[in-house]
């Protein structure tokens, strides 16, 4: 090798899973730890990963443009953050008084809080207003080690207000440090013009909406929120199917709050995940597991929403076999958090995963959630050179050690984005 971009060394301890394919079951505990690491970058690509004495020694010679010591810190893959409500307009501080006093979620939404809160502000919004916005968010998210997003629309639920969240979200992908991968959800709830009309709705979204944001690339997948008092298994199907039809993978909200059937509809789809599944049935798990549908847990809602159950991880680890992926659900209603951190923090405390088990779940199968397992997720040869430095002596130290924000650094396509916990990379040349 001539020349080399980035040299990373000074690392106490590299962990990552492995494989350009999700972790199954108790695969996820499988992981690699190299002590005394350092890990070699060219032209945003990993090109060497080993202890630090066998990459120096394979780099004589080399002219290495920068070289950065991280001080014995523990190194991870960048995070993968899968299932984001990134782009919208308001806060909803205040229903929080009526969620403790317990009322149902699902009526704070019939009395018109809830999403429909938030879309009447995202309309209000102004396009730079919501980037702004979402700007802020994106930052916190890369201060905790996020390095590729997911983003869903859902808050406008008119074709141009939905377009309006899918160009914010391109316009951020552009020019900020982390990636964004984008997902239409005009199939989030029902808007108030729409009340009692829902299959009038499902019409505007199939004839006009989809072939709008495919025409314009502005998405890749299209989820919907298969729910009771919002979208049926069979208006789900439509939607997704018509998605499909249009190029953009199917997600599907399934069995947060009823056990609907959603999990059952995103294996008969073929979806790519499924995302909650706090009330999944035991069929539900095994049609996804007989279609290589990803589960994505969002163990902050359930605890923000102060609900005694939570998603069956274990189960899903141990006696499904699935390829279980952790995401913070951010959003300005169930789950008003940009932190992974906290998700890390309650994945061991409530969904009782193994710190290895999380990791993987943050890393390479939060990837395959988005169908990015080939690229990023693990620190291998090949693959985008994303990394996160956490002040932290071993994984285990990440769930153990909660309330605190541990990352020290990131680097992105091999580019260091953050330092010492500031922003050093507006991202701008991307």
């Amino acid at each position: 090798m001539e020349q080399l971009d980035l040299l990373v060394k000074g690392i106490g301890r590299l962990v990552t899973p492995q494989g350009v394919a999700p972790r199954f079951g108790r695969e996820m505990n499988e992981v690699t730890e190299i002590e005394n690491a350092a890990v070699a970058i060219h032209e945003g690509r990993f090109v060497l990963i080993g202890t630090e004495a066998d990459v120096l020694e394979q780099l004589t010679g080399t002219v290495i443009q920068e070289t950065i010591d991280v001080g014995g810190r523990l190194v991870t893959p960048g995070l993968v953050d899968p299932h984001t409500h990134l782009v919208h307009g308001g806060s909803r501080e205040h229903e929080l008084a009526l969620k403790r006093s317990g009322v149902p979620y699902l009526e704070i939404l019939a009395q018109g809080g809830g999403i429909l809160s938030t879309v009447k502000a995202t309309r209000a919004a102004s396009e730079e207003e919501l980037y702004i916005k979402a700007r802020k968010s994106l930052n916190e998210m890369l201060l905790n080690g996020v390095t590729t997003v997911e983003a869903k629309s859902g808050y406008g639920l008119t074709t141009a207000d939905e377009l309006k969240q899918l160009r914010v979200a391109k316009r951020l992908h552009d020019t900020h440090p982390v990636d964004i991968v984008s997902t239409f959800m005009g199939g989030h709830a029902v808007p108030p013009e729409y009340k009692g009309r829902t299959d009038e709705y499902v019409d505007l979204i199939v004839s006009e909406m989809l072939p709008k944001v495919a025409d314009e690339f502005l998405a890749e997948f299209c989820d919907v929120f298969c729910e009771h008092g919002v979208f049926t298994v069979e208006q789900s199907r439509r939607i997704l199917m018509e998605g499909k039809r249009n190029g953009l993978m199917p997600k599907i909200h399934a069995d947060e709050i009823e056990p609907l059937g959603g999990a059952q509809l995103a294996g008969e789809i073929g979806a790519i995940s499924a995302e909650h599944l706090l009330a999944a049935t035991d069929e539900g798990l095994q049609e996804m597991a007989d279609n290589g549908v990803a589960p994505v847990l969002l163990p902050g809602t359930s605890f923000n929403l102060g609900l005694q159950n939570h998603a069956r991880a274990r189960d899903m680890i141990d006696k499904y076999n699935l390829p279980v992926a952790l995401s913070t659900d951010y959003n300005p209603g169930s789950c008003p958090t940009e932190s992974i951190q906290l998700i890390i923090m309650l994945a061991s405390l409530n969904l009782k995963m193994t710190p290895e088990e999380i990791l993987t779940a943050c890393t390479l199968n939060a990837a395959n959630a988005l169908g990015r397992s080939t690229d990023i997720g693990s620190v291998e040869q090949g693959k985008r050179a994303d990394l996160a430095i956490f002040d932290a002596p071993n994984i285990q130290y990440l769930p153990y050690h909660f309330g605190i924000n541990h990352t020290f650094g990131v680097i992105k396509n091999g580019q260091v984005a953050v330092w010492d916990r500031q922003i050093v990379s507006s991202g701008e040349e991307k």
